[in-house]
């Protein structure tokens, strides 16, 4: 059985791929170049600041940076790293050639998914029913997000 998420974190999933088309063209102009650029560098586990968000923060400055713009413009960022996991993912699959590589991959990739829900869903229930939950949500979504395609892009397919 699926768990249940939170209902705001089911709004949100459902609603990040809309939001992004109710932005003005000029808030996510450039969004894709900077967050490729961004995975260009990213790694998960180095130490410092992170060009995560920083495409986010880009949209920001040509919207009214009200909570649903900031979600908004968060949930843009996140379709373009949710874009590089999906490219990441199909590529280490075609690579798993070894017997059973590739249906593990698609197991740990699910599982990976029920992961997220859980830990986005617990972070947005932290907040209750303050307005910054939504925005809580989308960050969470959008790290988890680029962390796991930085992961995907660095996983060798046969060691």
């Amino acid at each position: 059985m699926r768990p249940v998420l939170p209902a705001t974190l089911s709004l949100l999933l459902v609603a990040l791929p809309a939001g992004a088309q109710d932005l003005p063209a000029d808030a996510v102009a450039g969004m894709e170049e900077s967050v490729r650029a961004c995975f260009a560098e990213y790694s998960p586990y180095a130490e410092g600041p992170s060009c995560l968000g920083q495409a986010a923060q880009g949209c920001l400055g040509a919207t009214d940076q009200s909570t649903l713009s900031t979600v908004a413009c968060i949930g843009a960022e996140t379709a373009v790293w949710d874009d590089l996991l999906n490219t990441e993912y199909k590529a280490r699959r075609a690579e798993m050639t070894a017997a059973g590589l590739s249906e593990k991959l698609l197991d740990a990739q699910r599982a990976w998914i029920a992961y997220r829900d859980a830990e986005c869903g617990l972070e947005v229930a932290r907040w209750g029913d303050a307005s910054l939950a939504g925005v809580v949500g989308a960050n969470c979504l959008m790290e988890m997000t680029a962390t796991r395609a930085a992961q995907l892009r660095d996983k060798k397919a046969d060691p």
